[in-house]
């Protein structure tokens, strides 16, 4: 593999990046234009229909300013974490944008985690449904042959991890003729991963001349500001202030223990009272996933577990009857909080203190009633 980054050169960014306004309470941007309804935004009718029957009622703060600039073609910069709306930001943003005569791949995201791929992928299904959109997930642990077979077939969207896409475009089984936009999600944690040279490779496989780049990330360390540098072209940045973030509609508790070995009988004592319809407890690391779902089970109750020790069949077949509602609650790690999405989810308990408030922002991303946390 060559080194990639020295090789991959557009026009520096100006002018936009470095003279962000605040336009409103939530968000600093250097964009002006804010839409309010998703009916004025000019959608194709089909899309519309899948925004609203996806549940969307209203745009986010990010929605109303980023869709648009996305959908005219602008380079994009999103400073946003999970809550915010920022996968159907971009996903509305590649559909509007999609030639369907072409059975094609025009649109690449890149992802961290399988699981957070494996969500982009629902949402864009979902929201396309309408327009009949073929969306492909390639990521590890996945049959390869499966993935070449499906992207010969023809895709409109191809979501990923990494190593998987770029494996894909040196088999020539991903064809990026006609990928007119990229999309990086969650670029700090794909860099902090070390994806850094992956995905160097991977733009540097794809049509400069025409593409389009839209980058988010919760933080903007310097790997990540060098990525803007040489990925985008006088890119527009929206950045949703932190302190914005909050658990509004979340009913929040905490639950002071004493001791550690007291934990335990304190989330069964949880588990009885109350009424779950399902519910994910989150741990901060793999063995003490296994271990307290050891634990519960010795006391008869039925908890599932998954973490990224487990290979892929493993975790899908679980995910799915997490899904379906055989299994009513999951233990887990942050590092499947970013790919969980169960609209049913009613409560979050945390084993463990999370280890920082992104983190904390992450667990409770799609969960609508109870937050617990247990210390």
């Amino acid at each position: 593999m060559s080194n990639a980054e020295n090789d991959v050169k557009r026009p520096p960014s100006s002018g936009p990046t470095e003279n962000l306004s605040v336009q409103d309470g939530l968000l600093e941007s250097n964009w002006d234009e804010v839409v309010e309804k998703f009916d004025d935004m000019n959608l194709r009718e089909e899309l519309l229909r899948g925004i609203y029957a996806y549940g969307f009622e209203k745009p986010s703060a990010i929605q109303q300013r980023a869709i648009i600039p996305c959908v005219k073609g602008h380079d994009v910069i999103a400073q946003a974490q999970s809550g915010t709306g920022k996968t159907a930001t971009f996903s509305i943003a590649i559909l509007q944008q999609l030639d369907m005569t072409k059975r094609t791949c025009q649109a690449l995201v890149l992802a961290p985690t399988r699981e957070l791929a494996q969500q982009i992928q629902k949402v864009v299904i979902a929201l396309g449904d309408y327009m009949e959109t073929q969306c492909h997930a390639c990521i590890g642990g996945t049959n390869v042959r499966h993935d070449m077979a499906t992207l010969q077939a023809g895709v409109h969207v191809v979501v990923g991890t990494p190593g998987r896409v770029y494996d894909m475009l040196q088999r020539r089984a991903l064809d990026p003729q006609d990928i007119k936009m990229f999309v990086l999600d969650e670029a700090d944690e794909m860099l902090s991963r070390g994806f850094k040279e992956q995905i160097y490779d991977v733009f540097r496989a794809l049509p400069h001349s025409s593409l389009q780049v839209v980058l988010l990330s919760a933080t903007m360390p310097s790997d990540v500001l060098d990525v803007t540098t040489r990925f985008m072209r006088e890119p527009i940045r929206i950045l949703v202030k932190k302190e914005e973030l909050t658990l509004e509609g979340i009913r929040q508790f905490f639950v002071q223990v004493e001791r550690e070995e007291w934990k335990l009988d304190t989330l069964c004592d949880l588990y009885e009272t109350l009424t779950i319809t399902q519910a994910v407890i989150f741990c901060n690391t793999r063995r003490k996933v296994d271990w307290l779902t050891e634990k519960m089970h010795a006391r008869d109750f039925t908890v599932s577990a998954m973490h990224g020790d487990m290979d892929q069949k493993e975790r899908d077949i679980i995910m799915r009857e997490f899904r379906s509602g055989s299994s009513r609650v999951l233990t887990t790690t942050d590092l499947l909080a970013r790919g969980i999405d169960v609209q049913q989810i009613s409560l979050v308990i945390n084993y463990d203190l999370p280890t920082n408030r992104e983190n904390y922002i992450h667990r409770y991303e799609n969960i609508f009633f109870y937050f617990f946390l247990i210390n």
